[in-house]
Order: structure tokens, then C-alpha cells, then sequence
């Protein structure tokens, strides 16, 4: 048993590294860009005409240069990291040879360009930054270096060595994006007084990084560009949206538009970013055509293009929609869900015929769709329904698992630990009022982010509970279940224990309030607050009836019984979220999918795929051995009086 329970452990612990790799990663990703344009920005103050006019900014930009090279030959192995490691050590050696800034500067862009396409990294931000927030953080942290204005002449500066940047410099801010703004603001500058701002939010960082990005910017260059923002295919097509807005600089457009209309188009769009998305396709609208260039990119032989697309029709645009449908009709929306995830398997196996197919089909799902949310709001019977069921449904397996635990430490006679069980759903429902807080008024959710969260906890919950089970139920087949909870108990269930089972608590009852967060957000738009605060009070009074029953029975219950079926019952619900987390990762597009024919049973965590049923197969696997061990451990071990 403790070689079960230390591979659970172990399975739970090899997550971090990977997780942990990937932010490592996306850090290293951003810190060789970082360099590259510095190089790119900056060699033009260092060299001149072949010629070095600025000793202590050249040694600057080989450091930068040379670091930039090692760093990207550290990065996680890729088929595109050789070329981009070459396209590195090319600008390294153009900086050594003096070669004329111009050069240095297209090779850094180039490299750069590589870099985002090995390693793709989230470039712009999650919603429309805020100027105003951002103008009030620059005078505030900025303005004794850098001046008011931004001409490098704070009251500071006259100390300072290297002097401030001016902001105001036309040459520089050409060849300056928001992006290397964002990240200077981020990490600092080392050798300069410029410090990190990393403990700001990222909002904020992104907010003072576009206002900064406006102060080499008149009002006359802001006025053209809004007029050309309206009549020009070519502008609009070039700043497609919020990431090239942070990641082009004015140069790089310069080579489609012209340097005047490069110049007044970026001066128009940094200060106002929500032009890029104005009369942008959102939802259905979003999701179809998404779908259409996946299927585009599929028939021209880029299937990475395809998957990214087809993953985006999925999360930017059919997801956010999915509790409102969801609410309304379940059916339809798990019709989307395995349409999309055929989709994307036949786009894993090459098919690009079959994807077609698919995609066909789920456009006319998607008229469905439309169909259904286009019908008017929900009438309050159906808003009522809608809220029962949600928190019903939601919360059926949190009450499970905290009833578990809540019966077994009675039995265990442990009252001193169940307060901690009590603080994990309490503050799960803490959290998830935070949740629907910062969801509703600071940052959106996006799709990703909430698959990602339901599917690492329900693994995470899958886990423990499997443990649990195994424990409990080895306890029920040795038959001294009486002796180990008069004897063991008290000294074995330690402060470590009772924290664990914190946590437990926490990620059983979270996991269910962030979806019914979301679920109820989506009916809440549809009015009716009336019946949904019926269908909420109805919901907790049903789920309190079912607590205070699970609860009385389990105290009636022989302890050795109450081990034996609480066991079972643990166990199955282990299975049934490694299906829902294995589900929701293949949802955000971390798991492959490759659909089997079987029937989609959502309660039980079945879902037709290959992926989620050998997750089920490998935790009902563990858990049948492990209940084979502990019932053969019993029998040598029972003792002859029969206790």
C-alpha cells in the first residue's frame, strides 16, 4: 500500500516539472527577445559608418549579442531552433564585423521573427489596455528619469549613467514595439538604472507600455492615422489585431505602407488599441471563421496553422458562449464539443478530407447554435430549471467528497481536524466569489484558462481521491479497522494530514464553483434574477437534505462497512474525474484526441476518445489491484477470533 500511495504521489509531483518547464520557457523565450531588440534598437548609438563612436554602447551590444546566442541555444529543443540559433549567431557576428545599423537591425527583427514562431508566446494583452491607468503609472514611476513628456530629462536624469532614454526620439521609437516596451517594463535594463516593474500587474505593465509607446506621437500623426484606419485595406490588413499592434514597430510597417503612413497608423493605434478589434467576428461568427482557415491552411499543407485555428475556433469562439447554450440545451452543445475534437483528430492523422467533413458539419451545428441563443431570453421556468440543475449538478461530487471526509473523521472521533475540512469548502466558495468577481469586472476568463483550470484539478482531485480509496479500503479488508482508529488513529492523522485534507476539500468544491460561476454568469445575462435566485436557494436546500441524509446514515453505518463501501464509492469518482480532467486538457488543446466509438456519458466522465478512457482504465486499473492486495493482505492477517 505505501508503494501505491508513493506512486500517486510521484505521479502528482512529475506534473510540476513540466508546468514549471513551461513557464521557465516562456520566460527564456521572452529574455532572448528582449535582447535581440535592445541589439536591434540600440546598435545604431554604438556604431556608425563602420565606425565605433560610442566605446561603452558597443562592448553593450556584443554582451547583448553574444548573450542572446547562448540563450537561444539553451531553449528547449525544436525543428526550428537550429535555424533560429543561426539567424542569432548571424546578427552576433554583423555586430562584431561593424556592420552598418540597418543590417543589424533587420537581422534582429528576423530573429525575433524565428523566435515567436519556434517558441509562440502570449505577445499582446489578454483585454484592451487602459491609456489613462497607464499615463497616471508613468508619471508616477517614470517621470523623474524620463521627464513628463518622455524627452529623457526627469529631474533625475542629470545623475544617471547611461542617461534615460528619450521616449521622444523619433529614430529610436521607429524601431521600438509596445512588445519590447512591455518587456523592459517587466525585467528592467541591467547595467541602467532602469529598474523591473514585475511586481505591478500585468494590465498595469501593458497600460504604461502602450501610454509610453504614444510619446514620440503628436496629435497630427493621430488624426491621420484614424483617416487611414478607415480607408486603408492595406493598414487595417497589416495591424490585423491586437498582437501585431505591440509587436510591429513602425520600421518593420514601413515595408507595406510607407514610412509616413507607418508612422501615423501607429501613432493612431497605440493610443487606441480598440480600433483592432472594432466590428471584429466575435462567437458563432469567431468559431466559423476560424474553422474556415484552419480548413484553408489544412488544403495548403500547414498543419500547424490548421490545428492553431482550429484550436482558436474552439476556445475564442465557440467556448465563451458554452455556458449560455449549455444552459439551454446540454445536447447540443456536447454535439459541438465532440465535433470539434473530431476535427481536430482528423487534422492529427493528415486527413485533411475528412476535416473538411467535419468542418462541414459543424457549421451546420453552429446553425443550431444560433438558432437556439437568436430564440430570446430564457423565461424564468427555464431560467429556474437552469440554475437547479447547474448547482445540482455541480455540486453533487464536491458534497460527496466532503461528506467522505466529514464521515470518516466522525468515525476516526477526530472533531480537531474537521474544522479544517470545513475552512477548504468554505474557502473554495470564497475563492469562487473571487473568482466571479474578477471575471465579471477586472479580466475575462478565456477559454484556455478555464479548461486548463478544470483539468488540472480534476486530475489533481482524481489522484488524491484514488489514494484515499485505497487507504480507506485496506483498512475495511484487514478487519482492524476497530484497533487501528483506537490505537493509530489519533497520533497518524497529523497536522501535515489535516492540511492535505484542507487542500482536498479546496480543490473538490472549487473545481465545481468555478464552472457553476460561469454556468450562472451566462443565465444571469439572460434576466430573470428572480428564478435564478429560486433556482440557486431551491439548489443548496436539495444539496443540504442530501448532506444531512449521506451524514445519518453514515454514523448507523458499522465502521467497517462505512471503510468498505466509502471506498468503492471514492474510487469511482476518481475514475470519473480522470475522464473530465483528461476531457477539459484535450478541450484547451494540451492532450492529443483520438475518438473511439463509444457512447459519451458525461456524468460518468466517459467521453469517446482514446485518451480519457485509458485515464479511466489506468485509475480503475490501480484501484481494483489495489483492492485485490488489500482483500488477500486481509485474509493472512485476520485475526482468528474474527475481529
Amino acid at each position: 500500500m505505501t508503494r501505491i500511495l508513493g506512486a500517486l504521489l510521484a505521479l502528482c509531483l512529475m506534473a510540476l516539472p513540466a508546468l514549471a518547464q513551461q513557464t521557465t520557457s516562456e520566460a527564456a523565450v521572452r529574455q532572448v527577445w528582449q535582447l535581440l531588440d535592445y541589439v536591434g534598437v540600440d546598435y545604431g548609438g554604438a556604431v556608425a559608418g563602420g565606425k565605433v563612436v560610442s566605446e561603452t554602447e558597443y562592448t553593450e551590444m556584443r554582451e547583448f549579442a553574444a548573450n542572446a546566442l547562448r540563450q537561444a541555444q539553451n531553449l528547449p529543443d525544436s525543428s526550428a531552433r537550429q535555424r533560429l540559433v543561426e539567424a542569432v549567431a548571424g546578427l552576433r557576428d554583423a555586430v562584431e564585423r561593424h556592420a552598418d545599423s540597418t543590417e543589424v537591425a533587420k537581422l534582429a527583427r528576423q530573429a525575433g521573427e524565428l523566435l515567436l514562431a519556434a517558441y509562440p508566446v502570449p505577445v499582446a494583452p489578454k483585454a484592451l489596455p487602459d491609456l489613462q491607468r497607464g499615463a497616471a503609472l508613468y508619471q508616477a514611476q517614470c517621470a523623474g528619469c524620463h521627464g513628463t513628456s518622455g524627452g529623457g530629462d526627469g529631474p533625475l536624469a542629470a545623475r544617471l549613467d547611461p542617461k534615460p532614454v528619450a521616449f521622444t526620439d523619433r529614430e529610436r521609437a521607429g524601431s521600438r514595439s509596445v512588445l519590447a516596451l512591455y518587456q523592459i517594463v517587466t525585467q528592467g535594463v541591467a547595467g541602467t538604472a532602469m529598474p523591473d516593474f514585475a511586481s505591478l500587474p500585468e494590465a498595469d505593465r501593458w497600460a504604461l507600455a502602450f501610454y509610453t509607446g504614444t510619446l514620440s506621437h503628436d496629435t497630427a500623426m493621430r488624426e491621420r492615422g484614424a483617416a487611414l484606419w478607415k480607408s486603408s485595406q492595406a493598414a487595417r490588413t497589416q495591424f490585423g489585431d491586437l498582437a501585431a499592434v505591440t509587436t510591429l514597430t513602425e520600421g518593420t510597417a514601413a515595408t507595406a505602407l510607407g514610412a509616413d503612413d507607418a508612422r501615423d497608423v501607429t501613432a493612431y493605434l497605440r493610443a487606441h488599441p480598440e480600433a483592432v478589434s472594432a466590428g471584429k467576428p466575435a462567437g458563432l461568427a469567431l468559431a466559423r471563421s476560424q474553422l474556415q482557415r484552419s480548413v484553408e491552411a489544412a488544403r495548403a499543407g500547414d498543419m500547424s496553422a490548421a490545428t492553431q485555428l482550429g484550436l482558436s475556433a474552439y476556445l475564442d469562439g465557440f467556448e465563451p458562449i458554452e455556458p449560455t447554450l449549455s444552459a439551454r440545451n446540454k445536447p447540443l452543445m456536447a454535439q459541438v464539443e465532440a465535433r470539434m475534437l473530431a476535427y481536430r483528430a482528423a487534422l492529427a492523422a493528415g486527413d485533411v478530407g475528412k476535416a473538411a467533413a467535419v468542418a462541414q458539419q459543424l457549421d451546420a451545428v453552429f446553425a443550431q447554435v444560433e438558432a437556439e441563443l437568436g430564440a430570446g431570453a430564457a423565461d424564468a421556468s427555464t431560467t429556474f430549471l437552469g440554475a437547479l440543475t447547474i448547482l445540482l449538478r455541480e455540486g453533487v461530487e464536491a458534497l460527496l467528497v466532503i461528506v467522505g471526509m466529514l464521515a470518516f473523521l466522525r468515525k476516526a472521533q477526530r472533531p480537531d481536524v474537521v474544522r479544517h475540512v470545513h475552512a477548504g469548502w468554505i474557502a473554495a466558495l470564497a475563492a469562487g466569489g473571487a473568482t466571479w468577481a474578477v471575471a465579471t469586472y477586472v479580466v475575462g476568463i478565456s477559454g484556455a484558462s478555464r479548461e486548463v483550470t478544470e483539468g488540472l484539478s480534476s486530475l489533481f482531485a482524481a489522484l488524491v481521491l484514488l489514494g484515499v480509496g485505497l487507504w480507506m479500503h485496506q483498512k475495511s479488508s484487514a478487519g482492524r479497522w476497530q484497533a487501528y482508529l483506537k490505537d493509530k488513529l489519533s497520533s497518524a492523522m497529523s497536522r501535515r494530514s489535516a492540511w492535505a485534507l484542507f487542500a482536498l476539500a479546496f480543490v473538490a468544491v472549487y473545481r465545481e464553483v468555478f464552472e457553476t460561476v460561469l454556468f450562472y454568469s451566462a443565465l444571469a445575462a439572460e434576466g430573470n434574477g428572480g428564478a435564478l435566485l429560486a433556482g440557486l436557494v431551491t439548489g443548496v436546500a436539495i444539496l443540504g437534505v442530501i448532506a444531512w441524509v449521506l451524514l445519518r446514515t453514515s454514523s448507523r453505518m458499522p465502521i467497517g462497512k462505512f471503510f468498505s463501501i466509502s471506498s468503492i464509492l471514492v474510487a469511482a469518482l476518481a475514475v470519473v474525474l480522470a475522464g473530465k480532467g483528461v476531457a477539459a486538457l484535450q478541450e484547451a488543446g494540451w492532450v492529443s484526441v483520438s475518438p473511439i466509438a463509444l457512447p459519451r456519458v458525461e456524468v460518468l466522465g466517459m467521453f469517446p476518445t482514446a485518451q480519457t478512457m485509458a485515464a479511466q482504465a489506468i485509475v480503475l486499473a490501480i484501484a481494483l489491484a489495489g483492492f485485490w492486495l488489500n482483500t488477500t493482505g486481509g485474509r493472512r492477517v485476520r485475526a482468528p477470533s474474527g475481529v
